[in-house]
């Protein structure tokens, strides 16, 4: 009876286990079951494909040709700097905008193999199917901008600008003293806590985590608003208030392949162990050809003004704004899009 009960338990563990480490499949946009192609894409090397979307003046016009990287849950349609520009403003700066879908995303292919490697070389490839020229400036937010620091690492030559925007901090970098990113972390809802030890300790548990009902799971994932900013809630009621049937209709592309592949994908490269650390990068414009700039509020609940400061402060090169009483979401607030794409393009002139 005992070898009888062990083996049940046994057997419901692994099954439990198994079931953890297995999410279910993605739902890969045009194939069959899955969402439907609607948007642009070009066809990787890997075979995978990058879904993107175009804003500004024609690119054969075009100054200044910007790759934009969404953040968190977020895709294409969701390039602030772009979506909250004035057409004055973009015609004036002579601006072409290029919206794209990460992996997993919106319409893009998942990629089971990414790496903080991967998708800076997506966007190099990016470039050259959509003839950007030999530079081009690359600008994210959020989640968004962690990737901005990949390729300041694996395609500095082909920058002609970089711009990092509430870019998300990952705890282990090593180059953060122990004190000092301890505190940090220690000042995150007790839920996130959690969700990003198992993405960096047990990444392969990541999907079970934050799908479980008997723990708390991440807060953004979960939705709540305990972790913005007073600024932060005013900018979403504002969005909120006003009707945008466009936006209601993407916001169900966001994560239509699975949330495995978007959110949770994201978790585990966002805050696993990475292959280089930002502190460690050169300058890629010593010639003064170009620039990097990063933007942060000093009140955001979500990345850590503290090691943000941490950053800049180790890389001078970097031009570091930032924003009294702003939280994470401070570049849909009311002229600050325009602000900084003048900051970032022209030196603020």
């Amino acid at each position: 009876m005992v070898n009888k009960s062990a083996l049940v338990l046994v057997t419901f563990w692994l099954s439990w286990a198994y079931r953890a480490a297995h999410p279910p499949p993605p739902k890969v946009c045009g194939t069959p079951g899955g969402p439907p192609i609607t948007a642009r894409r070009i066809k990787l090397r890997c075979g995978r494909h990058m879904a993107y979307k175009e804003y500004g003046v024609p690119k054969e016009e075009a100054k200044h040709k910007i790759i934009y990287v969404h953040g968190f849950a977020s895709c294409r349609h969701d390039t602030v700097i772009a979506t909250t520009l004035s057409p004055e403003a973009i015609e004036e700066l002579g601006v072409y905008v290029v919206g794209i879908d990460r992996p997993g995303y919106g319409e893009s292919d998942p990629d089971p193999n990414r790496t903080v490697k991967s998708l800076a070389l997506d966007i190099e490839e990016l470039a050259d199917q959509l003839r950007l020229g030999s530079k081009f400036y690359v600008m994210g937010f959020s989640m968004g901008g962690q990737v901005i620091w990949s390729c300041l690492k694996y395609i500095p030559n082909r920058l002609a600008g970089a711009g990092l925007i509430a870019p998300v901090i990952n705890y282990w970098w090593p180059s953060f003293p122990a004190n000092l990113s301890a505190d940090a972390y220690y000042q995150q809802l007790l839920a996130d806590q959690w969700a990003l030890r198992v993405a960096h300790y047990l990444p392969w548990l990541t999907y079970w985590w934050n799908t479980q009902k008997w723990f708390p799971v991440s807060s953004v994932i979960a939705q709540k608003t305990d972790v913005f900013s007073p600024q932060d809630l005013e900018i979403i009621k504002n969005r909120v208030s006003v009707s945008d049937p466009e936006r209601e209709r993407y916001k169900l592309q966001v994560k239509q392949q699975g949330d495995y592949e978007s959110l949770h994908r994201d978790l585990r490269i966002g805050f696993g162990t990475w292959e280089f650390d930002p502190v460690d990068l050169n300058n890629p414009f010593s010639n003064m050809e170009g620039s990097v700039h990063l933007w942060q509020g000093d009140e955001d609940r979500l990345v850590p003004v503290t090691l943000q400061r941490y950053i800049a402060n180790k890389l001078p090169w970097i031009h570091y704004h930032e924003l009294p009483g702003a939280g994470h979401m401070f570049p849909y607030a009311r002229g600050i899009s325009e602000a900084i794409m003048r900051e970032f393009l022209t030196g603020g002139k």
